[in-house]
């Protein structure tokens, strides 16, 4: 052994559920320490929309939108079903929102309650906003040379590959709606007026989304001293007659004993990109090229739990989208709002629509996982739109534009992208029988029309019209694909990252396949089994749990009680 290192608590990961547990030890009095994998600290959540789905929240009483946490836990306990004990339900509904309040109290953290729709607006309990809350921006230069040492956004959250917006922001520049240009001119010109920045760097000095959210955590635990050590991946636990008692890292090409005297709180991410866990456990077809999450996410969190006995489940799920991939690139674009705009439909391998379009994009990424067939496959499916989508919608990297400017296409993204003059001509490119696929259009055009889809209800939730055009009516996510030419791309079942894992409690402890908690080990995020199940309640479902469990973890370490 190379060297030993003392601490109360360990912190295996550097989101924002780790982040989150990191700062409450600290604040109880806990000697912690942060280790991180990669040579950038923030994961996943930093590359996110940094969006919590948090019930009840004081922001949303303030705003004059109470909610009822009966309501909340009837909501998620109707969609998630047996898959995750009530109890640990509860636990959440009880606790997010105290979460939330202690952390912008004590910490930096800010947040501010918005009008999302939950994602299953037909279930008892859902609500037509307020749950789902967005990072307050936080602007780059209060992080001094940390802002280098974060992980940068994804790329599917940059305008021009420069600058991010906020969730209100990206509804409007996304949909094009009312009030877009103006938008777009007004964050344009900030951008390009931050002169001494933009010396710097191409990206905004104004942070929002997952950027803003690690940014204002890692603030946080710099106020209480605590260490976060980059390119130090943990490679076993310690286990001691007590349970386990630590890890071991390896860090400058040393291997380091850690003692964690209080415990161990894994916060690792799932196993995203590791190849042989997504052939073992994922549906198929699987690929770990087709997520979206960190390549440093592959499972070692996961695996160490095992190697110390705990219980696993839901290994099967992750948080699901519809998506494709561009060459160069090192992970997925999941497409959150492209779907749900006007002109546009999904269709299998035979040339036919099976799904709403416009839904989550949890169900739309299951869906695409649940149809598969042989004589219909959904995987890869075809993504399709018209001429008046391309001069008006972004997608990917593609931005609006005449089909005229076709040749100024980002190289990657016109390496996947098929186009035809006429719906025939484009059903030959995609390999499609011309007749079905020309008759699941003219059907869909003629309900379009009228803002209508009989077969799949689009564009009647208020969830599918938050993402809509509001510039179209009678329906904002409906108008007919009759203006050529006509494009298409494959798209694939991608995910934000898989979200089976290791089994914890209502306490976020680590429970062994006997169901008792492994002494001083837990887990919180897409390293544990989620706590919401199979399913995605509304927007920032997987953080707000990630955060309120890290919250929960630190304190019952710490044992601290109201």
């Amino acid at each position: 052994m190379e060297a030993i290192h003392e601490v109360d608590v360990l912190v295996v990961g550097s989101g924002a559920g780790a982040l989150t547990a990191a700062f409450t030890a600290a604040d109880a009095g806990a000697n912690v320490l942060v280790v991180e994998k990669a040579a950038k600290f923030g994961g996943t959540s930093a590359t996110s929309g940094g969006g919590i789905w948090i019930p009840n929240s004081a922001d949303a009483r303030a705003q004059g939108h109470a909610d009822d946490p009966q309501e909340a836990l009837d909501y998620i306990k109707a969609l998630i079903g047996d898959d995750v004990p009530e109890v640990k339900l509860e636990a959440y509904v009880d606790n997010a929102h105290r979460m939330l309040s202690y952390m912008e109290e004590r910490s930096e953290l800010r947040y501010t309650a918005y009008a999302y729709a939950d994602y299953h607006m037909d279930v008892a309990g859902a609500r037509n906003g307020w749950r789902t809350h967005d990072p307050i921006p936080l602007m780059a230069d209060s992080l001094g040379e940390d802002f280098w040492r974060m992980e940068p956004p994804h790329t599917l959250t940059l305008t021009f590959g420069r600058f991010t917006w906020t969730m209100e922001e990206a509804k409007l520049l996304l949909t094009m709606s009312p009030g877009a240009k103006p938008l777009l001119f007004k964050l344009m010109l900030k951008y390009m007026c931050d002169l001494p920045w933009r010396f710097k760097t191409k990206r905004s000095r104004r942070l929002t989304g997952g950027n803003a959210l690690v940014g204002r955590l890692k603030l946080s635990l710099d106020k209480k001293g605590v260490p976060i050590w980059l390119d130090a991946p943990m490679t076993s636990l310690l286990n001691g007659k007590g349970g386990v008692t630590g890890a071991t890292v390896e860090r400058n090409g040393k291997r380091i004993e850690i003692h964690a005297r209080k415990g161990v709180i894994l916060a690792s991410g799932g196993f995203d990109h590791d190849a042989a866990l997504r052939t073992k456990y994922s549906p198929k077809p699987a690929s770990a090229d087709w997520s979206a999450g960190v390549p440093s996410n592959t499972g070692d969190g996961l695996k160490a739990g095992m190697a110390a006995g705990a219980a696993t489940g839901l290994m099967d799920s992750a948080w699901w989208g519809p998506g494709f991939m561009l060459e160069g690139e090192d992970r997925a674009r999941i497409m959150f709002v492209e779907r749900a705009l006007p002109s546009s439909i999904i269709v299998n391998q035979a040339g036919k629509r099976y799904m709403n379009e416009a839904a989550s994009y949890h169900v739309a990424g299951g869906e695409m996982h649940r149809c598969n067939n042989a004589e219909a496959p959904t995987v890869p499916s075809w993504f399709v739109f018209d001429a008046r989508y391309r001069s008006k919608y972004m997608l990917g990297p593609m931005m609006a534009g005449k089909p005229s400017a076709d040749s100024r296409i980002p190289e990657p993204m016109r390496k996947i992208l098929k186009k035809a003059d006429t719906i025939e001509g484009l059903a030959a490119q995609m390999g499609v029988e011309p007749n079905a696929f020309a008759a699941t259009v003219a059907r869909f055009n003629e309900a379009a029309i009228r803002g209508e889809d009989p077969d799949f209800g689009r564009g009647q939730s208020a969830y599918d019209r938050h993402y809509g055009d509001a510039s179209v009516t009678p329906n904002p996510t409906l108008a007919p694909i009759e203006r050529g030419p006509f494009y298409a791309i494959a798209i694939y079942p991608c995910d934000l990252g898989t979200n089976g894992g290791l089994q914890t409690d209502e306490k976020a402890r680590v429970l062994a396949e006997d169901g008792k908690p492994i002494a001083g080990l837990y887990a919180v995020g897409n390293v544990s089994a989620a706590a919401m199940g199979r399913t995605y309640p509304g927007a920032g479902a997987t953080l707000g749990p990630a955060m309120t469990f890290g919250w929960i973890a630190a304190r019952d370490i710490m044992r601290v009680n109201d």
